[in-house]
Formats: C-alpha cells, sequence, structure tokens
C-alpha cells in the first residue's frame, strides 16, 4: 500500500479535480480505467491512491513516482496521454510536484488505504517567495495540533517545487475530531496562521482506490 515520509525515495504528484456532485463517480471510474490501462505499466510509476471528497465536488489523485524525469516522460508522451482523452471533459484545478519536508507524528509514515482514515488536504496556495515562512509556521502549529487532538493520526506537509504550493495531507479518525479543530482559534479561516502568507482551501476525502492495492 502506499505509504507517505520525507525519507521516501520518491516524488508526489497532487492532481485535482473540480466536479459535479453527480458526475464525481464517473470521474473515478475514468481515472481508474485510464490508471489500469495504462499508468501503471509507464516507467517510473509507483503509486496512485484516489479521493473523493465528502461534499461531492472534488477529486484527488495522490501519486508517487521515482523521479521527476520519470514523471515528465509520461506527461510528454503524447501516445500515453492520448489514451486518458477522456479526462479532459472535467476540470483540471490544479496539479503540482511535490515533496514531504514535515511529517508528524515523528517516526511515523502514514499508509494510504482504500476505507482508511478520513483524510484532509489544505491547500496552501502562495507567492514563492513565502512558502519557506509558511512551512516554519507551519512545523510550529501542527506540533501543537497533534499533541492536543488525539483525533490526528497524522499530518504531512508537501511543498511544491515551483514554490507555489504547500499541501497538508492530514489523516483523521472521524469527521467529528476534524471538525473539532476547526472550532479552534488558530485554524479560522480568517485569522489561522496562515493568514498573510497564503491563501488557503481544503476539503475533506476518503480513500477509493489505490494502485497498487491494500
Amino acid at each position: 500500500m502506499p505509504a507517505i515520509a520525507k525519507n521516501n525515495d520518491v516524488i508526489t504528484v497532487i492532481i485535482i479535480f473540480a466536479v459535479e456532485p453527480e458526475r464525481q463517480q464517473e470521474l473515478i471510474d475514468t481515472i481508474v480505467e485510464f490508471l489500469e490501462t495504462t499508468v501503471k505499466q509507464q516507467p517510473g510509476f509507483v503509486s496512485s491512491s484516489i479521493h473523493k471528497s465528502l461534499d461531492g465536488v472534488r477529486v484527488m489523485n495522490y501519486a508517487q513516482w521515482k523521479t521527476q524525469e520519470d514523471y515528465q516522460a509520461f506527461i510528454n508522451n503524447s501516445e500515453v496521454q492520448a489514451k486518458g482523452a477522456k479526462l479532459s471533459q472535467f476540470e483540471l484545478l490544479d496539479s503540482h510536484i511535490f515533496e514531504v519536508v514535515i511529517s508528524k507524528p515523528d517516526n511515523h509514515s502514514p499508509k494510504i488505504t482504500k476505507g482508511g482514515f478520513l483524510t484532509h488536504l489544505a491547500e496552501f496556495r502562495m507567492k514563492p517567495e513565502n512558502q519557506q515562512a509558511m512551512l516554519h509556521l507551519a512545523k510550529k502549529e501542527i506540533v501543537t495540533a497533534v499533541q492536543q487532538n488525539p483525533g490526528l493520526i497524522s499530518a504531512t506537509f508537501h511543498r511544491s517545487f515551483d514554490g507555489t504550493r504547500v499541501m497538508n495531507y492530514g489523516q483523521w479518525r472521524s469527521q467529528e475530531d476534524f471538525e473539532a479543530i476547526l472550532k479552534k482559534p488558530d485554524f479560522e479561516i480568517e485569522s489561522g496562521y496562515w493568514v498573510g502568507l497564503a491563501e488557503n482551501e481544503f476539503h475533506v476525502y476518503e480513500v477509493v482506490y489505490t494502485q497498487p492495492t491494500d
């Protein structure tokens, strides 16, 4: 099963689609078909984990590749991309290449499993010059969050290579545990630690598919 860790010898690609709730399952099926028939056979492919948002408006693919060069070769292969042409029917909202830079608790490598923990993906968008400051504050805040919230299983922050994104992939025991932290002052949209450095949007997901399978 896919694992997330700072010492993973992989690069991470996070791809987010916006979708109408009534087409969310159609999009998931289209992605899975492309993965099964084409993507998993490509050189350098490591894993893919498909998540659907509980509100029905997002589908997220958390993918891992051996190297950035492998992923770019996949993207630049016109024959391969033609086989995934049906995905162009859907809105590609965001796609960036990342590395894991913060993982809490220490010495814990979260596993991505179908039907496992609830996933919270916090999307921070920023100017490249603000990325390092954002990560510095995030590291301080997440240590406190893990200590004070037993329902938070793990939190891993990813920085995009282009400097414009920081993503926090968090795993929670339940939706109730996650919603409890939103009531705390440090995590309010108007006054969160990221204000002045980044814009923040988040969705809550469940994992519906992994490749390799669990």
